[in-house]
């Protein structure tokens, strides 16, 4: 008979014994996390997840970042170059960037057509016949820029304010902030993410508790499909007994502050263990999309199997969104063509974007159609663009120093384009914005003041944005 069987045997059972047996079948990697470190939780008695007050008022309640994975380029498809098109083949008139990945030659003008589209006469290439439908609720930043030119670098940098020190992700600042408006769900979920160039570090909470860190469901070489939470249910025992469990676990633990008062990580733990418990019966419901209709997958590119993978993600990023978590990452990657064209620029842009645009066209139209566009901040980027100069015959190199991003609902201006680059695409030159900049600003949407978003750690207050970033203002409706 189990010790669990007789309250007698209760007090002979050590706190290990019972996190180690209790956690067998929870499912969520931020619990293997929590285990495996003695990372400090929320005060005791408290979940850490709560929902919190907001600095600011909210613009936005949560963010969809659609991760597009080795670095697409803006020249060829939100950022035309007129001159690039009229000197192609002949030098950069200027000089290039004192740091460069790779050696590139004269000017490559964009094999594809741009045309103006919407009433904002948003200029988009034929690349994305079905986004440029939706240019009027996208808000354009074309002078990004960082400061890494390396996918290892450039990725944590995007994702965590820093290319050389582990930090917590942007998620992560997100879910600490803010708490979750679904505590049978974690804050903060990335869908199919890269294991490459930085890996758990993207969506890792670092020094932050470990509550606070992304759950990954599958990773970029696993079909979407395919894709779960590894044992999200526990293949010996019932709800019930799992309920028993928990429920004993906690009068050890509330025995265990009368006389030793309270332990953080230990509070972490538990938590972990309750929400993993909440999470077996509210994750599959979430995953099961035979709820949804034909149209609404349709809409979403999933009766195409060119679409189906990544407009599976996109579906699933709006079903977790409308259940209240914080934030979702859909990171569009694979193993071979990915968005890094230094070579076969036309088919690998063709193939990215075939797989891409009518699924993020279709979530941008769901969330509008069902009244969430409004106080959902859809984010739109790479690590870095790609250079005006030929890598090889037919190629374009990393390019960080000038590139777009754009965002859409969530409170910001659509239709809007905010900075530029040069005239020839190389360098962000019109009201530049860096990624610090761009941190700060979704931050400000969600009600934070990435100035006061802080966590005391090794003797200093760290923060998203280290010690810059300015709020661009302008991009607000």
């Amino acid at each position: 008979m189990s010790c669990l069987d007789s309250p007698e045997v209760l007090t002979r059972v050590s706190r290990r014994a019972l996190l180690g047996r209790s956690a067998v079948g929870f499912g969520s990697l931020a619990l293997a996390s929590m285990l495996a470190t003695d990372a400090a939780g929320a005060p005791s008695g408290l979940d850490p997840l709560d929902p919190k007050v907001p600095h600011l008022v909210a613009r936005a309640k949560r963010v969809i970042f659609l991760f597009m994975k080795g670095g697409p380029s803006h020249l060829d498809t939100f950022d035309p170059k007129p001159l690039l098109d009229r000197d192609d083949g002949k030098p950069l008139p200027f000089a290039k960037p004192r740091v460069q990945f790779a050696a590139t030659g004269n000017l490559l003008k964009s094999p594809w057509k741009f045309r103006q589209h919407g009433e904002s006469g948003s200029w988009v290439s034929e690349l994305f016949p079905h986004l440029a439908r939706c240019v009027d609720d996208m808000c354009f930043v074309h002078s990004v820029h960082g400061t890494n030119p390396a996918h290892g670098g450039a990725v944590l940098k995007l994702h965590t304010g820093s290319d050389s020190f582990v930090r917590p992700s942007i998620g992560s600042w997100v879910s600490y902030g803010l708490g979750t408006d679904n505590g049978n769900l974690p804050a903060f979920v990335t869908l199919c993410p890269t294991l490459a160039h930085g890996g758990i570090n993207n969506w890792g909470s670092a020094f932050l508790p470990a509550a606070y860190q992304g759950t990954p469901i599958g990773n970029a070489s696993v079909p979407s499909d395919q894709a779960s939470i590894r044992y999200i249910n526990h293949p010996h025992q019932s709800r019930a007994v799992q309920r028993l469990e928990l429920e004993r676990l906690k009068a050890i633990n509330e025995q265990h502050r009368l006389t030793s008062g309270p332990e953080r990580s230990l509070e972490a733990r538990i938590n972990s263990f309750k929400l993993a418990f909440r999470m077996q019966t509210a994750m599959p419901l979430v995953e099961d999309l035979s709820g949804e209709s034909a149209a609404t997958k349709q809409l979403y590119g999933m009766d195409d199997p060119i679409n189906a993978n990544f407009g599976r993600m996109c579906l699933m990023a709006r079903r977790f969104a409308e259940r209240g978590v914080r934030f979702i990452q859909v990171t569009h990657s694979d193993s071979k063509v990915q968005w890094d064209q230094h070579s076969d620029l036309k088919n690998g842009h063709e193939k990215n974007a075939l797989e891409v645009d009518k699924p993020i066209a279709g979530l941008l139209q769901d969330l509008k159609a069902r009244g969430m566009l409004e106080d959902t901040l859809v984010w739109w980027g790479g690590e870095f663009g790609r250079t005006p100069t030929v890598e090889g015959t037919n190629g374009r190199d990393h390019n960080p120093e000038g590139f777009t991003m754009w965002l859409a609902g969530g409170g910001v201006k659509g239709g809007l384009h905010y900075g530029s680059t040069d005239d020839y695409g190389f360098y962000a030159a019109e009201d530049k914005v860096h990624i610090h900049d761009m941190h700060a600003t979704i931050l400000h949407l969600l009600g934070l003041n990435h100035e006061r978003l802080t966590y005391r750690y090794a003797g200093r207050d760290f923060r998203l944005t280290d010690v810059e970033g300015n709020v661009v203002q302008p991009l607000f409706a």
